[in-house]
């Protein structure tokens, strides 16, 4: 049974990846039909930004309260109307308004499915449900791709994916007998979470409930989480790495066209291999994870990713597909390790807020970054490029110095 679930598992991680890049695959053909500026698209991806971080912060409260089963099944089916909202949008204003629940699926099956995994599974696991998440981001424009050479248009490419999504969520809607069971030991959740909370109401009725006791149900705040020792450095570390990965994945066409005078379309197809770099990189970090620690994992990817960005200085851009794959091969072993090791580092009673809190810093920094980057660019060159990467991962660097000597922090709120 143990197996099935994770099988099930994986394919909601694909879920998530598959509608991630849509938008920026689909724009192109979008925004002249709509009537709306090239530049809506960053309006369109905020949105559903700001609905991811939301439901990254809510997670804690939803997985405790519904179980992340549940939670998953529903985010899944969320974003599928989303997907099937879209290809019926007719206006720009459809778009933003089926972008909310678009980002706020995202959110919550992402907190809830890497708590899951980290308090479950080995560390090999949360590299392939990583992997995984990098076949849905690959599949999601390939689909539209198809969809467009066949001349059908944007929203059958929106469609198909929809519908995708909506067989997921059936799958996972059949699977829930399945999150009941522990993986590992055979042990009912649901059961053994009802007796303890029993053996909690006898105490308290007897007056021998404890402080830590009494606040066991409750989900705690984002402000307590942060008081937590070491949380503020891996919500740091957190932003620094998807704002590295999203800047590095959206200019990294533009560097070598404009620094390196990459041919356009030669520039497009070596921007791909940092995506095939972090895909086949998880892949062989699940393998690697039984050799190597999860803070070995993220050194190894930290060590890799700064000789990624030393290849593009080099002039010419000739070594350019070296070092994006590199890059991609770098950033590879760093998100999963991370939060696969969140509940040795703060609890298995506390992960969960964590991770949420984790996620939503995260989403913050991919959100934020980017454009930054971009602000930049058109002021002093996209010539920065590779140093603008390299500050984020030195602070990131930085941060997981320092959360090491925490690695099992006692924590109390």
């Amino acid at each position: 049974m143990t197996h099935i679930l994770l099988a099930v598992i994986y394919l909601a991680f694909i879920s998530l990846g598959l509608p991630d890049s849509l938008l920026g695959a689909a724009w192109p053909s979008m925004y002249g039909e709509l009537g709306v500026p090239v530049s809506r698209a960053g309006m369109v991806s905020m949105i559903i930004c700001f609905g991811t971080i939301v439901s990254s912060l809510q997670s804690s409260r939803l997985t405790s309260r519904f179980g992340p089963g549940r939670v998953t099944a529903a985010s899944v089916a969320a974003t599928a109307a989303a997907l099937l909202g879209f290809s019926a949008s007719r206006s720009f204003w459809q778009l933003c308004l089926w972008a909310v629940p678009y980002g706020l699926g995202a959110g919550s099956v992402d907190a809830a499915l890497n708590h899951y995994v980290a308090l479950h599974f080995k560390s090999r696991h949360m590299s392939w449900l990583h992997c995984m998440w990098g076949v849905g981001a690959f599949l999601g424009p390939s689909v539209m791709g198809t969809v467009l050479a066949g001349g059908y248009g944007w929203s059958m490419g929106y469609r198909a994916v929809g519908l995708a999504q909506t067989v997921l969520a059936a799958v996972l809607v059949i699977s829930l007998p399945l999150w009941k069971m522990k993986p590992g030991n055979g042990k009912d959740r649901n059961e053994t979470e009802a007796g303890q909370k029993n053996v909690r109401e006898e105490k308290k009725s007897r007056g021998e409930e404890t402080a830590e006791e009494a606040g066991a149900d409750r989900a705690p705040g984002l402000l307590e989480l942060l008081r937590i020792p070491m949380a503020r450095e891996t919500v740091a570390m957190f932003f620094c790495y998807n704002a590295l990965e999203t800047t590095a994945g959206l200019w990294a066409s533009s560097y070598l066209v404009l620094v390196h005078k990459v041919p356009a379309e030669r520039a497009a197809a070596l921007a791909g291999l940092f995506y095939l770099g972090i895909t086949a990189g998880r892949a062989v970090s699940g393998f690697l994870t039984e050799w190597i620690s999860d803070d070995g994992m993220i050194r190894l990817g930290t060590g890799i990713l700064a000789a990624g960005f030393l290849i593009l200085l080099f002039p010419g851009g000739g070594h350019s597909q070296a070092g994006l794959l590199l890059m991609g091969l770098g950033c590879a072993p760093i998100y999963p390790s991370v939060i696969h090791s969140t509940p040795s580092r703060f609890g298995a009673e506390l992960s969960q807020a964590v991770i949420g809190v984790q996620m939503a810093g995260a989403y913050i920094g991919s959100s934020l970054m980017p454009p930054f980057f971009g602000f930049l660019a058109d002021h002093l060159g996209a010539s920065l490029y590779p140093y603008y990467l390299l500050v984020l991962l030195v602070v990131m660097a930085l941060m997981h110095q320092r959360i090491i000597p925490g690695k099992h922090v006692q924590t109390s709120l």
